[in-house]
């Protein structure tokens, strides 16, 4: 039995109120622009929105792989995990004598083996997506420790740590990196059935199954990209910083969910979009960009950072019961 895709009577107000929310996200990281740019004369400076690009680029992309997940009413606590053991990856092959486009492809299959593992673990253990990437987030940190000694790998490749600080037609690469990931993921969640089978795993698994979706497959997969996202996350970094250590993006996943949520992915699961988790980690960068420039206490922008994650889950709910 194939899937119904023919619009029931809630598609159209719901994508109706995806659009606002998507325009609103839009005036609030501009209005966010141009508050910053009366409080200080730093903020639109050429140097500063390229670092703000950078440093939003690759939250961007975590965000994108964690939307995956959460779109299947799942949770990946292990990416933030997965881009510290996959600077240590990278930076040992590199070392070793790899080629870069083999140390690349190694890493990145680092990340599709342990987001199939998650699904596994899911699908065939029973166990919650909560335990098994809290698991792997503890294992992998200790693990990469192993591999170093508790010390850092230097990245001595040039034509590899070069990427991270070149700019093409004035945009940085790290920025290029996010359109890379992002028009795939659009055709994928979007326009392909692919990218409905997922939505209606979220909606209702049961539901799914009974209509012809294989929903094992479509865990694994959304596991899959989550950790090829991270570890891709995990080359950027390792080029940016040039080194390989374990204990990099520590609470990273945090700020992957937190972009995620932000931008309108329902933690409920079936509700989500590309656009949105990569504006939602814009608005944090810019915040955190924002507070640095001012001198505000770091503190203050975790405090808004959960308060924005609070007001979005709760208008979250209400347009949920409006549908």
């Amino acid at each position: 039995m194939a899937v119904n895709t023919t619009e029931g009577p809630t598609v159209a107000p719901r994508r109706k109120m995806n659009i606002l929310f998507s325009l609103t996200l839009i005036l609030l990281l501009l209005a966010l622009w141009i508050v910053l740019g009366f409080w200080t004369d730093k903020f639109w400076t050429p140097l500063n929105i390229t670092n703000l690009m950078r440093q939003g680029s690759m939250t961007a992309i975590l965000a994108l792989g964690q939307t995956f997940v959460i779109i299947t009413a799942g949770i990946d606590l292990s990416v933030g995990a997965i881009v510290g053991f996959c600077t240590v990856i990278i930076a040992w092959l590199l070392q070793a004598g790899f080629p870069i486009w083999a140390a690349i492809l190694i890493t990145l299959a680092f990340g599709v083996l342990i987001g199939a593992f998650h699904g596994f673990g899911i699908v065939r253990m029973g166990l919650p997506p909560f335990i098994i990437t809290l698991a792997t987030l503890t294992s992998l940190r200790g693990i990469g420790l192993l591999i170093t000694n508790g010390s850092t790998i230097n990245i001595v490749n040039d034509d590899f740590t070069n990427f991270a600080v070149a700019d093409f037609l004035g945009i940085p690469s790290l920025f290029w990196m996010v359109i890379l990931v992002a028009i795939p993921a659009f055709i994928f969640l979007h326009l392909s059935r692919w990218g409905r089978y997922l939505f209606a795993v979220g909606s209702n698994r049961e539901a799914a199954r009974l209509s012809g979706v294989n929903v094992t497959w479509m865990i694994y997969l959304a596991y899959i990209l989550s950790g090829t996202c991270a570890a891709f996350v995990g080359i950027l970094l390792a080029a940016r910083i040039a080194i390989g250590n374990a204990t990099q993006a520590d609470g990273w996943e945090l700020q992957a969910i937190a972009s995620s949520v932000i931008g309108g992915t329902s933690l409920f699961g079936a509700v989500g979009s590309v656009y949105g988790p990569l504006i939602g980690a814009f608005i944090l960068a810019t915040i955190n960009n924002g507070a640095n420039l001012l001198n505000l206490n770091s503190f203050w922008q975790r405090i808004i950072t959960g308060v924005l994650i609070i007001v979005i889950v709760y208008f979250d709910q209400l347009r949920r019961r409006r549908l």
